[in-house]
C-alpha cells in the first residue's frame, strides 16, 4: 500500500506565497506584509493569482514527502517530473535480502496468472540471492530484479510544480498506482495548506473539458464539445 507522509514544508506556505506576490507591487517588505495579511486576504489573493495564471510566486512554498510502498514502475514515472528533488533507496548499496513487491489488482484478480506472477518474482529474487552468495556485487545482481519491487524515496516539490503534476497524475486515465500516490500527496498538503490543497486536481476541472483523446466521463473532450456545438448550430438552422 502506498504510504505518504509530509515530513517538512515551508512554514505558513499560503501566507508566504501571498506576501511574495504583494512584494512586487508594494513599498513594504515581505516580513511586514506577512504580518498584515489576514486569512481572508490570503485566500482572495491566491484565488486571483491562480485564475490569472501568475503561478511563479507559488514556487516560494515547498513540501517534502516521505514515500514508501510504491513500485519502481511508479518511481520511474514520478522522476520524469524534473522540477523536483528526489532521493531514492539505492539497490546498489542496499542488499535486498527481503523483497517486497506490488501486485496490480488486475493480476491479483486472475488467480492462475497471479500464481505465475508470484512464481516469476520469487524466482528472480532467488537468483538475485544466489548471485550475492556467489560474490556478485549487489549493483550487478539487481539487474535481475523486476520493476514490481517496492521502493522508498523522499520527494520535494514546490507548490507550482505540485499543481502541475497533480493536474496530470490525478487524471483518472493515469496509471492507478501514481493516482493513488498523488491522492495521498494531496491529502497531506490539505492538512497544512487547505487552499493550496484545493488546487491539486485533474486539469479537466480547470479547463472545463478533457484534452485527452478519450474522456473518463467527468468532462467531455474538446472534440465532443465541438461536435455538440456543430449539431446545435445545424439544428438551429433547420
Amino acid at each position: 500500500m502506498v504510504y505518504v507522509a509530509l515530513i517538512s514544508y515551508t512554514p505558513d506556505p499560503e501566507r508566504t506565497i501571498a506576501a511574495a506576490a504583494r512584494v512586487s507591487a508594494s513599498p513594504a517588505g515581505a516580513s511586514q506584509l506577512m504580518q498584515k495579511l489576514t486569512p481572508q486576504a490570503v485566500d482572495r489573493l491566491l484565488t486571483r493569482l491562480i485564475s490569472s495564471g501568475h503561478l511563479s510566486v507559488f514556487e516560494h512554498a515547498s513540501f517534502t514527502f516521505a514515500i514508501e510502498g510504491i513500485s519502481r514502475v511508479t518511481s520511474h514515472q514520478l522522476v520524469r517530473h524534473r522540477m523536483a528533488s528526489y532521493t531514492q533507496q539505492s539497490q546498489r548499496y542496499v542488499s535486498l535480502k527481503d523483497f517486497d513487491y506490488i501486485t496490480p489488482a488486475t493480476i491479483g484478480a486472475k488467480h492462475d496468472l497471479k500464481a505465475r506472477y508470484q512464481e516469476m518474482v520469487h524466482a528472480a529474487h532467488s537468483l538475485y540471492l544466489e548471485m550475492l552468495d556467489a560474490g556478485i556485487p549487489a549493483e550487478d545482481a539487481r539487474y535481475v530484479l523486476p520493476q514490481a519491487g517496492e521502493t522508498k524515496l523522499v520527494m520535494t516539490m514546490n507548490a507550482r510544480e505540485l499543481i502541475h503534476v497533480c493536474a496530470l497524475r490525478l487524471c483518472l486515465r493515469a496509471q492507478w498506482e501514481i493516482v493513488e500516490l498523488f491522492e495521498k500527496v494531496k491529502a497531506e498538503v490539505e492538512r497544512v495548506a487547505p487552499r493550496l490543497g484545493a488546487e491539486l486536481k485533474p486539469k479537466c476541472y480547470r479547463l472545463g473539458y478533457c484534452d485527452e483523446a478519450v474522456s473518463c466521463g467527468i468532462f467531455p473532450t474538446a472534440a465532443e464539445i465541438a461536435e455538440r456545438k456543430t449539431k446545435e448550430l445545424t439544428s438551429g438552422k433547420g
